[in-house]
């Protein structure tokens, strides 16, 4: 029974909710990224190189055939998608920089503001020794 408690206790605490939360962000963040690149960013790009798709970018290192009866892929190796990956890297990496550059600014803010200072509250020692004071100054 304690294996069974202690998991509910990971399972149910806030830090694993808030990564699960993340997680599924990230990944909706991620095709909302590819999309980005794939249909806004490339087309032009392949535009201004000449029409090129960078997906359709590859050089064939070996052709497809059949050996022993049996069909053998080309093999392919695709640069032009390894290019789109990189910049869908930078493009999400640029996106996380900006949320974190964001995020530490707003705190700075926050830790450079003043602390309000606290109302002039007394005790009752200090209400007690002023009115001395008081009463000493006014005798003199």
């Amino acid at each position: 029974m304690g294996i069974i408690k202690e998991f509910k206790e990971f399972a149910i605490k806030g830090n694993l909710v808030d990564i699960a939360i993340g997680l599924i962000i990230g990944a909706a963040f991620g095709k909302v990224v590819t999309s980005l690149v794939d249909n806004v960013i490339m087309p032009p790009i392949g535009l201004l190189i000449g029409g090129v798709d960078f997906s359709d970018l590859a050089i064939q290192l070996k052709a497809a055939g059949t050996e022993n009866g049996k069909e053998i892929p080309a093999v392919v190796l695709k640069y032009g998608q390894f290019i789109q990956d990189i910049l869908d890297f930078l493009i999400v990496a640029l996106a996380v920089f900006s949320v974190v550059k964001v995020m530490n600014t707003i705190k700075k803010k926050e830790q450079e503001q003043p602390a309000k200072p606290a109302p002039d509250v007394l005790t009752k020692d200090q209400i007690l020794l002023t009115e001395i004071r008081d009463s000493l100054k006014n005798r003199a």
